[in-house]
């Protein structure tokens, strides 16, 4: 019996012994993977748009999920002046501008990870309409940004101009990732891909050019014009198309140069998407200066000779001067072409408007979701104001965006309805939203999001107290040997309890 109990007794301390090393190793190792995990990794977008360059810094965890990074943004600075296609002439003064908003930036990112920080720099349709005119002074622009940040702490990644279609699909992957339809969190917090979400189209509107972005209903019929995008392991086959000139500015452009040529050259001229009483005298190179209105340019034409331009704040005439922007007659009524001669699939599902869209659409005191008819006697009452009642109605006030707010309106209706064709039972599908939580709702996310799926999955950058191979040895040691005490106790018992009834078995067959 002293024999049978002393194993038993031992094979008890070697499984209680495994049990707590076991547990003690992993919580060790998890606890430590704790402290000295990866932490946030950053990056740095500037979003060079034709009427301004905005910096945007994003953060996400080290570790990553499916191959992208779940990026945020965590800080936001508008840089002071123009558009970088204004400094054509005088590059070297992009420097100060810039300047205010790296130093906070620098502020907000650990100073010990500046170095390890990319900074991108995409720049949008100004760029684009530069390099067409005058290549070696677009070039200029962008060896002036390239210098500025070889002094800065940061790992430059380089500038330079993105496409139409590359904007329109950044655009789309921002829309969407903030909206969850790529990710979101289950019940264990872990993220998810989302069963059978919808994804959402995206309307952008710069300063120069617009982008119209969604997966079309068949995206097989429509191959030529899609996109494939790949995210968190799922591919996407999107539809985007950029309009260049059809940006806010650009248009507006096209706008003043058609009003002086009806007027036959006079130096005074009615604009009847000026607000009534408003007056300005404007270079003839402000609006003739552009790509987008060389070919309205008359043969008389002296880039600092001024132009009077009267607002008559008149709704209906400037609707119709604003169709004539639109070449819709390129189409010959085919269904798959709204205008300009481009092909493009039925607009289909839920859409979110922003940039251009969400700031007008914001001045006719609208937001989100609303009918086509609240839009029209919005437009209609908006435009029908005085220069000085508009003082009193808008809740920032800035001369140049005020007195064209009335046009912006109308051009985004004939977009949406005419270019686009969206009617008074689809329109409601359209949000106007500028964004999401803290998160600007612009290509530049989605920029920053394809460029972490470039950097493969990484493994995490932890010191542990054991190496992995060492850890998961130790394991199978001690888990096997927990095992083996557990079968050998329960052999003990087995055999133990086989002896206890033997004798009586025994004592029932013994003949008397």
């Amino acid at each position: 019996r002293m024999l049978t109990r002393t194993p038993s007794v031992v094979a008890q301390v070697f499984l209680l012994l495994s049990i707590v090393l076991v547990i003690a190793i992993a919580v060790i190792q998890i606890n430590q993977q704790q402290v000295l995990s990866p932490g946030l990794k950053y990056g740095i977008v500037l979003d060079a748009g034709s009427s301004r360059t905005t910096v945007y810094v994003y953060e996400w965890p080290a570790e990553k999920e499916n191959n992208t990074g779940v990026v945020s943004q965590t800080f936001k600075c508008n840089v002071k002046g123009p558009g970088i296609s204004s400094y054509e002439s005088s590059p070297g003064a992009l420097a100060k501008p810039l300047d205010d908003c790296l130093n906070k930036v620098k502020e907000r990112i650990p100073v010990h990870l500046h170095k390890n920080t990319s900074v991108y720099l995409g720049a949008t349709a100004g760029m684009r309409l530069l390099r067409l005119q005058n290549e070696s002074a677009a070039n200029e622009v962008l060896a002036s940004i390239q210098n500025y940040f070889r002094a800065q702490p940061f790992e430059f990644r380089g500038a330079q101009i993105i496409t139409g279609p590359e904007e329109g699909v950044y655009g789309w992957i921002t829309a969407n990732y903030l909206m969850g339809n790529f990710l979101e969190r289950n019940l264990w917090r872990t993220w998810v891909h989302p069963y059978r979400r919808e994804t959402m189209g995206a309307l952008d509107l710069g300063g120069a050019s617009t982008q119209i972005s969604f997966i079309p209903e068949d995206s097989e019929e429509h191959f030529n014009s899609t996109l494939q995008v790949k995210l968190y392991g799922y591919n996407y086959n999107v539809y985007t198309h950029s309009y260049q000139c059809y940006g806010r500015d650009e248009a507006e452009k096209r706008l003043l140069a058609l009003l002086l040529q009806k007027s036959n050259g006079s130096a005074n001229v009615d604009n009847p998407c000026y607000p009534q009483n408003y007056n300005t005298a404007l270079t003839m190179k402000y609006f003739f200066g552009s790509l987008c209105t060389q070919s309205l340019r008359p043969a008389n034409y002296y880039p600092n000779q001024l132009v009077s331009f009267r607002g008559t704040g008149d709704p209906g005439l400037c609707q119709e001067m604003v169709s004539l922007l639109f070449n819709f007659t390129a189409c010959r009524d085919r269904e798959d072409c709204p205008f300009d001669g481009i092909h493009q699939p039925k607009a289909k599902g839920n859409f979110v408007a922003f940039s251009g869209f969400y700031y007008t659409i914001n001045a006719l005191n609208l937001s989100g979701h609303f009918s086509l008819d609240d839009f029209n006697s919005s437009m209609w009452s908006f435009c029908s104001q005085s220069w000085e009642q508009l003082q009193f109605m808008l809740p920032k006030f800035e001369e140049i965006y005020a007195r064209s707010y009335c046009f912006s309106a109308n051009f985004i209706y004939y977009l949406l309805v005419h270019g686009y064709n969206f009617n008074a039972e689809t329109w409601p599908q359209i949000n106007f939203q500028k964004e999401v939580g803290n998160s600007s709702i612009a290509w530049s996310l989605g920029y920053m999001l394809s460029l972490t799926n470039m950097i493969p999955a990484e493994g995490k950058l932890i010191q542990l107290p054991l190496k992995p191979s060492l850890f998961a040895g130790l394991l199978i040691f001690l888990t096997a040997t927990a095992l083996l005490c557990l079968l050998f106790l329960v052999y003990l018992c087995i055999v133990s309890h086989n002896r206890k009834n033997v004798p009586r078995v025994e004592h029932a067959f013994i003949p008397e």
